[in-house]
């Protein structure tokens, strides 16, 4: 007759090859170009650099009227490394309920005035909604995503309503860091075209990757903080290490960033990112 001690061990060997095969089939799945993507993930931005000229493909710049409601339109990019001037941050908080969860984004400008976006997120598959529990396994690839201002920033500080976008001036250390960063964005976005990787909700997201092309530009000049891992807690660690300007304390410069209800006001006349930064048109808006 088994005996109780005999089966709890059967059971429990049982239990331990099936984890055992299960995670050998988890770390063995590859993360892969080749999927149905959502329209607004479907292009793999590359670039290609010949001296101090790089050539952007695939850069979006949709026209969103809301979420759903768009105007498709990919295009090509011409910009001189050498004349990269300033880089902004983008702080998007998704809703007010969950502060400690945020997007963040980097956009170049250049002495012409010109801005180019990038956004660091997860590539979405069509049907499929993003889960940070499930970000954590082998189930989103990453993605590189370039892009005009009014898309890339548009889409979220004039389309989703429950969300609070936040636009801060980079405080850039050092001559020509500005392209330093540039480059390794230029560097990381045609290795991922040609070498897919996941997704991970605590290793490999927008912030920590932008921490890592900060730190690969001037080391250590970001340090492991909470504000990493849920950026929208990140604003005090961005002052305190000079990485944004400040406005006049953390209160005040958290509220003349706000970019949300100026950009729903934007009438299309005049160049998104202008807009958005004119002082005349912010303070009609404070």
């Amino acid at each position: 007759m088994t005996s109780i001690a005999d089966l709890t061990i059967v059971i429990f060997l049982i239990l331990s090859i099936a984890l055992i095969l299960i995670l050998r089939r988890h770390f063995a799945m590859s993360p892969s170009n080749e999927r149905s993507w959502v329209n607004d993930n479907e292009r793999l931005a590359t670039v290609e650099s010949v001296g101090d000229i790089a050539f952007f493909r695939n850069v979006r710049d949709f026209n969103w009227r809301t979420t759903k409601d768009y105007d498709e339109q990919w295009i090509d990019v011409k910009v001189d490394l050498s004349k990269v001037t300033k880089i902004w941050f983008v702080l998007e908080y998704f809703s007010p309920e969950r502060r400690e969860m945020a997007h963040t984004i980097l956009s170049y400008e250049f002495e012409d005035g010109r801005r180019l976006a990038c956004s660091i997120e997860v590539r979405k598959k069509k049907g499929v909604s993003y889960d940070p529990l499930k970000g954590i396994f082998r189930t989103y690839e990453l993605i590189y995503v370039w892009g005009t201002e009014r898309d890339i920033i548009g889409v979220r500080s004039r389309c989703r309503l429950k969300s609070k976008t936040h636009l801060f001036e980079g405080v850039v250390l050092g001559p020509g860091n500005e392209r330093r960063m540039l480059e390794s964005y230029i560097r990381r976005t045609n290795k991922l075209a040609n070498e897919p990787e996941w997704y991970n909700t605590l290793t490999n997201t927008c912030t920590t990757n932008i921490v890592n092309h900060v730190n690969e530009v001037y080391p250590g000049r970001v340090p492991w903080a909470i504000g990493v891992l849920m950026p929208g807690l990140s604003p005090k660690m961005l002052l305190r290490n000079n990485l944004v300007k400040d406005t006049g304390g953390l209160d005040e410069t958290m509220h003349l960033s706000v970019i949300d209800e100026v950009s729903r006001e934007w009438d299309s006349s005049v160049d998104f990112g202008d807009w958005i930064r004119s002082r005349d048109t912010r303070i009609q808006h404070e």
